[in-house]
């Protein structure tokens, strides 16, 4: 049977993708290794992914750049993982605000948090601490209920943008105690922890791992831990839920690529990432982080992502938060 040329060399060209591409995978990484930090420097995101990128790049062999990409919640950087060429060069260090939250604030997301992406392994969490300045008269969460109660929409709470988990955080307590506290926005949590540190705000929450060095020169109060249970870094804080509230938030953090990055890069990223966090200097910075390590495979984390988002609608309407 005779072939004809164009069949023949459009075999050919194929066959040759698929070769080089093998080829690129084997040999990954070549070059330096782009991670997008959808958040401000000093955040949680920003301080757990150099925490784990660091060791991560020396098991490579390769340099991870963090990129602080801020903005509206975290969406703007995730928007630009979501569309980069999936050849593993192009990496997202994501968190719940842009993956799981903002899919429920904004009409208009223009990445699908399951779809879009090549989910490599959930990497760690974190509870939120709820702090407020030293010049704000409470030292409890029952204090700070019963004084905002006092005083409907006075108060204020500063947050890393629209739809962050320490802005849904806050939200939350407003709902659980009935009381109106001013949600501030600012471009990461970063910034929003400076504005309490210089009074512009009264309250927040906000990573335990980047909170804790400002708690203990007691430049901010905390009042609780929002995990489900006490910090073994600050083991006299009650949770919130011990406060009389009857909620429990904390902070998760992911490793993503582009839809269509090839599995034997992902399952490089995902080995040398559990690596990476099981090495003593990393198991020492997550426990003066107060973060805990978790890493997943693939698929656990993508089933955590689908009920996460789902969780957070009925929130975002309880707390009738709208953006556009």
């Amino acid at each position: 049977m005779n072939i004809p040329f164009r069949a023949v060399a459009a075999l050919l060209g194929v066959t040759a993708c698929f070769t080089a591409a093998a080829q690129s995978a084997a040999n990954y990484p070549e070059r330096p290794i782009r991670m997008i930090a959808p958040s401000s420097p000093g955040g949680p995101n920003d301080v757990i992914a150099r925490a784990v990128c660091t060791p991560m790049a020396e098991l490579l062999g390769k340099q991870i750049v963090i990129d602080n990409r801020a903005g509206a919640a975290g969406l703007i950087g995730t928007d630009i993982v979501a569309k980069a060429i999936p050849d593993g060069y192009t990496l997202l260090f994501g968190f719940s605000g842009p993956l799981s939250i903002v899919p429920n604030l904004v009409k208009s997301v223009p990445y699908d948090p399951v779809r879009d992406f090549a989910h490599i392994s959930l990497v760690a969490a974190s509870p939120y601490v709820l702090l407020a300045h030293p010049s704000l008269p409470v030292k409890s969460v029952k204090e700070l209920v019963t004084l905002a109660k006092s005083q409907p929409g006075k108060l204020n709470f500063a947050s890393g943008g629209n739809g962050t988990g320490i802005h849904m955080a806050s939200e939350l307590l407003n709902v659980a105690a009935g009381i109106r506290i001013t949600h501030v926005p600012y471009k990461g949590a970063g910034p929003g922890m400076a504005a309490l540190i210089a009074g512009e705000v009264n309250t927040m929450f906000n990573g335990l791992s980047s909170a804790l060095p400002h708690i203990k020169s007691n430049r901010v109060r905390a009042l609780a831990v929002g995990g489900d249970n006490r910090s073994k870094l600050m083991p006299d804080l009650p949770t919130v839920a011990e406060s009389g509230l009857k909620f429990s938030i904390a902070g998760w953090y992911s490793l993503s690529g582009p839809k269509g990055l090839p599995k034997p890069i992902s399952a490089r990223l995902h080995k040398d990432m559990l690596r990476a966090m099981d090495t003593p200097e990393t198991k020492e910075r997550f426990n003066a982080l107060a973060v805990e390590a978790i890493g997943s495979t693939p698929e656990v984390f993508v089933t955590m992502l689908r009920e996460e988002v789902a969780k957070w609608g009925p929130v975002v309407k309880a707390a009738g938060i709208t953006v556009q």
